[in-house]
């Protein structure tokens, strides 16, 4: 593993990362929290001038980017360099209208983890889906999110993909 991605797992430095990755800054999404050893993050976005959508409440698209990378972040920390994660689809269902902060919270477990690995033993392409809901200050869900991740486990150098 380079130097690079060794720091980039620290959860500060993971943290000012994302914080500073120019699409989030724009849209106003901010890590709130990065625990990546207890399978947490939790983004959060207030409703600016710049993620607004004509109507006045957060942008549709701001919110789906909210959401987009974190539980595949999650699952390469743990999973380690020997799988490759993948988004594969994301499907997004509006609930009411965002009208202050929102959040969204990723949480996997260890059992998860042990999971994946076993169903990926084989280097056979494992498909997982996740629900994240996007909720208000107040506690109203927003929107929910369900993405399907790939993993699979890589061969070994060498040997080729069938």
């Amino acid at each position: 593993m380079s130097i690079f991605k060794k720091i980039a797992t620290i959860p500060f430095v993971s943290k000012y990362m994302i914080n500073h990755f120019a699409p989030y800054q724009g849209a106003g999404i901010v890590v709130d929290k990065i625990d990546l050893k207890n399978y947490h993050i939790r983004v959060k976005m207030p409703l600016t001038r710049s993620n607004k959508n004509i109507v006045g409440v957060h942008f549709g698209g701001s919110l789906y980017a909210m959401v987009d990378p974190f539980y595949m972040t999650l699952l390469m920390y743990h999973l380690g360099s020997e799988y490759i994660v993948w988004d594969k689809a994301a499907n997004i269902e509006f609930l009411s209208p965002g009208r202050s902060t929102v959040y969204a919270d990723f949480r996997l477990n260890a059992e998860e983890i042990h999971t994946v690995k076993t169903l990926a033993d084989n280097h056979a392409p494992v498909y997982r889906n996740y629900d994240i809901d996007i909720m208000d200050e107040s506690g109203l869900r927003v929107a929910r999110v369900n993405k399907t991740l790939y993993i699979r486990r890589k061969k070994p150098k060498g040997t080729r993909l069938k």
